[in-house]
């Protein structure tokens, strides 16, 4: 096995954060409550940061090394299909359109919460309901992204999980990689 440090600090706080942010949100929080409304604007101020970081971060945190690529998840999902495949150093690319589309999901349900508070769309039900259906997507989108980091891990022998939580990724060398 070989150990690649990936994952910087901002990027493992931010992940952690926002997990435990959106949890307190989508299943704790009275979502008539001001905790709600100030959790919510943490989700956006820690997305707002994840952007900025995204521009000038670490290398694997950068958006330019993982490029949101549907011919590249076809190939991805071709390896996986055919039994063939590797690990990928930072985000596949499959896991690069689970992060954006995560990213785009609590921006919309940040801006949509933000919506029902002004003056201008009290009363109003389609931000309410557009709220309601970006938190079911992203609560479908998270199930999907635990699920596919379960099956990952799995098929290309590398724990991201814990890579996640040391930021180091422990990859199969070269010659104890499986066969196809």
């Amino acid at each position: 096995m070989q150990r690649f440090y990936v994952w910087d600090p901002l990027v493992r706080l931010f992940h952690w954060s926002l997990v435990v942010l959106f949890l307190l949100n989508a299943v704790i929080t009275d979502p008539e409550a001001k905790l709600h409304e100030n959790l919510g604007y943490l989700v956006v101020a820690l997305v707002l940061l994840r952007l900025v970081w995204g521009l000038f971060g670490s290398r694997y945190a950068r958006f330019t090394s993982f490029p949101p690529s549907p011919s590249g998840a076809v190939a991805q999902l071709t390896e996986i299909a055919t039994g063939r495949g590797h690990a990928h150093k930072g985000h596949s690319p499959l896991g690069a359109l689970m992060i954006y589309n995560l990213l785009l999901s609590l921006i919309g349900i940040g801006s949509s919460g933000y919506l029902m508070t002004t003056d201008m769309f009290w009363g109003t039900e389609w931000p309410e309901d557009l709220h309601e259906a970006l938190v079911t997507w992203a609560e479908i989108s998270v199930l999907l992204h635990v699920g596919a980091v379960i099956f990952e891990s799995r098929r290309t022998r590398v724990n991201l999980a814990r890579a996640m939580i040391t930021g180091y990724k422990e990859m199969p060398t070269p010659e104890t990689e499986r066969s196809p």
